[in-house]
């Protein structure tokens, strides 16, 4: 009888302990974080940041663990302080027509002090496989996950806008904060 007892509170002890190891979905808040892109031309470069992010993550606070990531932008929330500038840059990639650039994780792993996400980006209608690092920095009840990747505007069928005659490099470059009030 005292084997049962035994047996039962062990059981009990590891049913509370995985319990309190939970998975929590949170979404991201939008007054600190942020996505900027970064376009580059021989003769200048064009920043444009989006501040209304809308990213969604499960983590564990626990284990300081990130399972999975999903992201959705309008594409017209990027601000690059020249209306005109960004008006043009709607047109080149139609976001009348492909409003929102989306991300969704299939894989998050550990990879020292820093995080490899993989997964799929659908930007102007066209969904690849990207892989990148960021960085978690787990502080009190607050997760900040930064990072940065590029991606080729001809892989996803965007034609290189031009000034004088000369169009603009193949990457666009994407540097990303996002902030989880746990």
């Amino acid at each position: 009888m005292k084997g049962s007892y035994f047996l039962l509170s062990v059981l009990f002890l590891f049913l509370i302990t995985g319990a309190s190891a939970q998975t929590k979905k949170i979404q991201a808040d939008k007054k600190e974080s942020y996505m900027t892109y970064k376009l580059t031309h021989p003769l200048h470069e064009i920043e444009a940041t989006s501040k209304d992010i809308n990213c969604w993550a499960d983590l564990d606070p626990s284990a300081k663990t990130v399972s999975h990531v999903y992201v959705q932008i309008d594409v017209t929330t990027f601000n690059s302080g020249n209306s005109n500038r960004d008006s043009h840059a709607m047109e080149v990639i139609d976001g009348i027509s492909y409003p929102y650039v989306k991300f969704n994780s299939s894989n998050i792993s550990q990879n020292g002090d820093k995080i490899k996400v993989s997964g799929k980006l659908l930007f102007h209608g066209v969904t690849k496989d990207i892989v990148f690092d960021a960085t978690p920095k787990w502080e009190g009840n607050k997760l900040t996950v930064t990072g940065e990747f590029s991606i080729s505007l001809t892989a996803f069928k965007i034609d290189r806008p031009a000034l004088l005659l000369i169009p603009v490099n193949d990457d666009l470059h994407f540097t990303f904060k996002s902030v989880f009030n746990l």
